[in-house]
Protein backbone atom coordinates (compact mmCIF):
# COMPACT_ATOMS: atom_id res chain seq x y z
CA UNK A 1 0.00 0.00 0.00
CA UNK A 2 2.99 2.23 1.10
CA UNK A 3 4.70 1.74 -2.50
CA UNK A 4 1.29 2.46 -4.45
CA UNK A 5 1.12 5.84 -2.70
CA UNK A 6 5.22 6.30 -3.40
CA UNK A 7 4.19 5.27 -6.99
CA UNK A 8 1.35 8.29 -6.97
CA UNK A 9 3.39 10.61 -5.74
CA UNK A 10 6.23 10.16 -8.03
CA UNK A 11 3.45 10.07 -11.28
CA UNK A 12 2.33 13.02 -9.98
CA UNK A 13 5.30 15.00 -9.15
CA UNK A 14 6.48 13.98 -12.88
CA UNK A 15 2.93 15.41 -14.33
CA UNK A 16 3.83 18.77 -12.46
CA UNK A 17 7.41 18.91 -13.71
CA UNK A 18 6.66 17.84 -17.39
CA UNK A 19 3.61 20.82 -17.26
CA UNK A 20 6.07 23.16 -16.15
CA UNK A 21 8.64 22.61 -18.93
CA UNK A 22 5.46 23.28 -21.09
CA UNK A 23 4.59 26.13 -19.74
CA UNK A 24 8.07 27.22 -19.97
CA UNK A 25 8.49 26.55 -23.55
CA UNK A 26 5.49 28.05 -23.88
CA UNK A 27 6.34 31.64 -22.71
CA UNK A 28 9.96 31.02 -23.91
CA UNK A 29 8.31 30.70 -27.44
CA UNK A 30 5.96 33.93 -26.84
CA UNK A 31 8.68 35.75 -26.04
CA UNK A 32 10.71 35.05 -29.34
CA UNK A 33 7.68 35.79 -30.84
CA UNK A 34 7.36 39.23 -29.09
CA UNK A 35 11.02 40.05 -29.49
CA UNK A 36 10.98 39.59 -33.43
CA UNK A 37 7.54 41.25 -33.53
CA UNK A 38 10.15 44.50 -31.35
CA UNK A 39 12.54 44.11 -33.95
CA UNK A 40 10.45 44.79 -36.87
CA UNK A 41 8.87 47.79 -35.35
CA UNK A 42 12.58 48.65 -34.56
CA UNK A 43 13.45 47.98 -38.46
CA UNK A 44 10.16 50.43 -39.83
CA UNK A 45 10.44 53.13 -37.55
CA UNK A 46 12.28 56.46 -37.98
CA UNK A 47 15.71 56.29 -36.66
CA UNK A 48 15.85 52.96 -36.15
CA UNK A 49 13.44 52.82 -32.93
CA UNK A 50 9.44 52.83 -31.90
CA UNK A 51 8.15 56.09 -30.49
CA UNK A 52 8.18 55.18 -26.89
CA UNK A 53 5.02 58.04 -26.45
CA UNK A 54 1.06 58.58 -28.15
CA UNK A 55 3.00 62.19 -29.11
CA UNK A 56 5.90 59.86 -30.88
CA UNK A 57 3.34 57.40 -32.49
CA UNK A 58 1.50 60.62 -34.32
CA UNK A 59 4.51 61.90 -34.50
CA UNK A 60 5.80 58.71 -37.13
CA UNK A 61 2.90 58.00 -38.56
CA UNK A 62 2.63 61.67 -39.73
CA UNK A 63 6.11 61.05 -41.26
CA UNK A 64 4.96 58.00 -42.96
CA UNK A 65 2.23 59.51 -44.55
CA UNK A 66 3.61 62.54 -45.77
CA UNK A 67 6.69 60.15 -47.13
CA UNK A 68 3.81 57.96 -49.02
CA UNK A 69 2.17 60.54 -50.21
CA UNK A 70 4.98 62.31 -51.90
CA UNK A 71 5.61 58.68 -53.41
CA UNK A 72 2.42 58.47 -54.88
CA UNK A 73 2.60 62.20 -56.04
CA UNK A 74 5.90 61.42 -57.65
CA UNK A 75 4.62 58.42 -59.26
CA UNK A 76 1.41 60.72 -60.90
CA UNK A 77 4.10 62.96 -61.98
CA UNK A 78 5.94 59.95 -64.10
CA UNK A 79 3.02 58.84 -65.21
CA UNK A 80 2.38 62.59 -66.70
CA UNK A 81 5.44 62.54 -67.96
CA UNK A 82 5.81 59.16 -70.17
CA UNK A 83 2.15 60.04 -71.22
CA UNK A 84 3.71 63.74 -72.63
CA UNK A 85 6.31 61.85 -73.94
CA UNK A 86 4.29 59.22 -76.15
CA UNK A 87 2.06 61.69 -77.25
CA UNK A 88 5.08 63.58 -78.72
CA UNK A 89 6.63 60.24 -80.04
CA UNK A 90 2.81 59.28 -82.06
CA UNK A 91 2.74 63.10 -83.26
CA UNK A 92 6.37 62.69 -85.00
CA UNK A 93 4.61 59.29 -86.53
CA UNK A 94 6.87 57.04 -84.33
CA UNK A 95 4.21 54.50 -82.88
CA UNK A 96 5.68 51.77 -82.40
CA UNK A 97 8.05 53.81 -80.20
CA UNK A 98 5.34 55.20 -78.66
CA UNK A 99 3.43 52.17 -77.28
CA UNK A 100 6.70 51.44 -75.22
CA UNK A 101 5.90 55.02 -73.46
CA UNK A 102 2.07 54.52 -73.62
CA UNK A 103 2.81 51.06 -71.70
CA UNK A 104 4.95 52.81 -68.95
CA UNK A 105 2.41 55.69 -69.00
CA UNK A 106 -0.25 52.96 -67.53
CA UNK A 107 2.26 51.62 -65.41
CA UNK A 108 1.55 54.43 -63.56
CA UNK A 109 -1.94 55.70 -64.20
CA UNK A 110 -3.62 52.86 -64.83
CA UNK A 111 -6.97 54.45 -64.81
CA UNK A 112 -6.79 56.93 -67.36
CA UNK A 113 -9.27 56.23 -70.24
CA UNK A 114 -7.43 58.64 -72.63
CA UNK A 115 -4.00 56.85 -72.27
CA UNK A 116 -6.07 53.30 -73.65
CA UNK A 117 -7.37 55.73 -76.01
CA UNK A 118 -4.37 56.96 -77.90
CA UNK A 119 -2.56 53.55 -77.21
CA UNK A 120 -5.30 52.05 -78.79
CA UNK A 121 -5.03 54.20 -81.39
CA UNK A 122 -1.12 53.77 -82.52
CA UNK A 123 -1.56 50.14 -82.18
CA UNK A 124 -3.99 50.59 -85.12
CA UNK A 125 -1.85 52.68 -86.93
CA UNK A 126 1.29 50.23 -86.52
CA UNK A 127 -0.63 47.20 -87.44
CA UNK A 128 -1.90 48.94 -90.87
CA UNK A 129 1.89 49.77 -91.04
CA UNK A 130 2.88 46.42 -90.92
CA UNK A 131 3.21 44.63 -94.21
CA UNK A 132 2.82 40.90 -94.85
CA UNK A 133 6.75 40.69 -95.96
CA UNK A 134 6.49 36.86 -94.14
CA UNK A 135 4.60 35.04 -91.13
CA UNK A 136 6.40 36.84 -88.62
CA UNK A 137 4.62 40.22 -90.32
CA UNK A 138 1.22 39.08 -90.09
CA UNK A 139 1.58 37.88 -86.85
CA UNK A 140 3.21 40.73 -85.53
CA UNK A 141 -0.03 42.88 -87.49
CA UNK A 142 -2.50 40.64 -85.45
CA UNK A 143 -0.73 41.75 -82.46
CA UNK A 144 -0.63 44.87 -82.83
CA UNK A 145 -4.54 44.89 -84.18
CA UNK A 146 -5.24 43.22 -80.61
CA UNK A 147 -3.37 45.57 -78.77
CA UNK A 148 -5.52 48.41 -80.40
CA UNK A 149 -9.15 46.67 -79.72
CA UNK A 150 -8.66 45.73 -76.19
CA UNK A 151 -7.17 49.15 -75.50
CA UNK A 152 -10.08 50.99 -77.05
CA UNK A 153 -12.07 48.33 -74.71
CA UNK A 154 -11.04 49.55 -71.71
CA UNK A 155 -11.45 52.81 -72.63
CA UNK A 156 -14.83 52.24 -72.96
CA UNK A 157 -15.16 50.39 -69.45
CA UNK A 158 -13.30 52.99 -67.37
CA UNK A 159 -15.34 55.87 -69.14
CA UNK A 160 -18.54 54.57 -71.41
CA UNK A 161 -19.15 58.49 -72.19
CA UNK A 162 -15.83 58.42 -73.89
CA UNK A 163 -16.78 58.41 -77.52
CA UNK A 164 -13.55 58.27 -79.55
CA UNK A 165 -12.85 54.75 -78.67
CA UNK A 166 -16.41 54.20 -80.32
CA UNK A 167 -14.92 55.69 -83.64
CA UNK A 168 -11.63 53.96 -83.35
CA UNK A 169 -13.26 50.35 -82.70
CA UNK A 170 -15.51 51.12 -85.58
CA UNK A 171 -12.37 52.16 -88.07
CA UNK A 172 -10.26 49.07 -86.96
CA UNK A 173 -13.24 46.90 -87.38
CA UNK A 174 -14.85 48.04 -91.00
CA UNK A 175 -11.34 48.41 -92.59
CA UNK A 176 -9.08 46.34 -90.64
CA UNK A 177 -10.73 43.38 -89.16
CA UNK A 178 -13.31 42.58 -91.24
CA UNK A 179 -15.94 42.67 -88.51
CA UNK A 180 -18.68 45.40 -89.74
CA UNK A 181 -20.82 44.00 -87.48
CA UNK A 182 -19.25 44.75 -84.00
CA UNK A 183 -18.22 48.46 -85.91
CA UNK A 184 -22.18 48.88 -85.97
CA UNK A 185 -22.95 48.74 -82.53
CA UNK A 186 -19.89 50.72 -81.38
CA UNK A 187 -20.66 53.19 -84.39
CA UNK A 188 -24.29 53.92 -83.29
CA UNK A 189 -23.25 54.72 -79.96
CA UNK A 190 -20.56 56.78 -81.16
CA UNK A 191 -22.90 58.80 -83.44
CA UNK A 192 -25.47 58.95 -80.47
CA UNK A 193 -22.80 60.53 -78.34
CA UNK A 194 -21.59 62.66 -81.61
CA UNK A 195 -24.76 63.08 -83.33
CA UNK A 196 -23.24 65.67 -86.27
CA UNK A 197 -19.36 64.06 -86.63
CA UNK A 198 -19.25 63.17 -90.70
CA UNK A 199 -16.47 61.21 -90.70
CA UNK A 200 -18.63 58.36 -87.87
CA UNK A 201 -21.28 58.87 -90.70
CA UNK A 202 -18.97 57.78 -93.54
CA UNK A 203 -17.26 54.57 -91.44
CA UNK A 204 -21.01 53.42 -90.29
CA UNK A 205 -22.01 53.54 -93.50
CA UNK A 206 -19.69 51.71 -95.11
CA UNK A 207 -20.11 49.43 -91.99
CA UNK A 208 -24.39 48.28 -93.15
CA UNK A 209 -22.84 48.41 -96.82
CA UNK A 210 -20.53 45.61 -95.49
CA UNK A 211 -23.23 43.91 -93.34
CA UNK A 212 -26.19 44.31 -96.34
CA UNK A 213 -27.70 47.10 -94.90
CA UNK A 214 -27.84 49.06 -98.16
CA UNK A 215 -31.04 50.92 -97.19
CA UNK A 216 -29.36 52.51 -94.42
CA UNK A 217 -26.25 52.63 -95.77
CA UNK A 218 -27.81 55.21 -97.92
CA UNK A 219 -29.86 56.83 -95.62
CA UNK A 220 -26.64 57.58 -93.88
CA UNK A 221 -25.13 59.07 -96.88
CA UNK A 222 -28.05 61.16 -98.05
CA UNK A 223 -27.75 62.64 -94.17
CA UNK A 224 -23.89 63.43 -94.70
CA UNK A 225 -25.43 65.42 -98.17
CA UNK A 226 -27.79 67.47 -96.47
CA UNK A 227 -25.32 68.28 -93.79
CA UNK A 228 -22.10 69.18 -94.65
CA UNK A 229 -21.14 72.50 -96.32
CA UNK A 230 -18.10 70.77 -97.86
CA UNK A 231 -18.24 70.14 -101.91
CA UNK A 232 -15.64 67.63 -101.91
CA UNK A 233 -17.56 65.44 -98.57
CA UNK A 234 -20.94 65.80 -100.49
CA UNK A 235 -19.45 64.56 -103.91
CA UNK A 236 -17.88 61.66 -102.17
CA UNK A 237 -21.45 61.01 -100.65
CA UNK A 238 -23.02 60.63 -103.60
CA UNK A 239 -20.69 58.46 -105.72
CA UNK A 240 -21.19 56.35 -102.24
CA UNK A 241 -24.74 56.33 -102.51
CA UNK A 242 -24.58 55.44 -106.36
CA UNK A 243 -22.34 52.57 -106.07
CA UNK A 244 -24.91 50.86 -103.22
CA UNK A 245 -27.59 51.74 -105.41
CA UNK A 246 -26.29 49.94 -108.57
CA UNK A 247 -25.48 46.80 -106.29
CA UNK A 248 -28.88 46.85 -104.70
Amino acid sequence: MIIKVKDAVVGLFAIVIFGALIVMVYHFEMEKGHRDLEKRIVGLSPKGGPPETIDGLKNAIALYERQIELNVKTGAQTGVYWKILAIRLADKGMHKDALDAFERALYFKADDPTIFYLTGESASIAAASTLEFNSNSVAERERYQNLAESAYLRAIDLDPTYAKPRLGLGVLYTFDMDRPADAVLHLDRYLQLMPNDIRGMFVLARAYYMTGENDRAVDLYSRIISRSKDPKVKAEAQNNIEIVRNLM
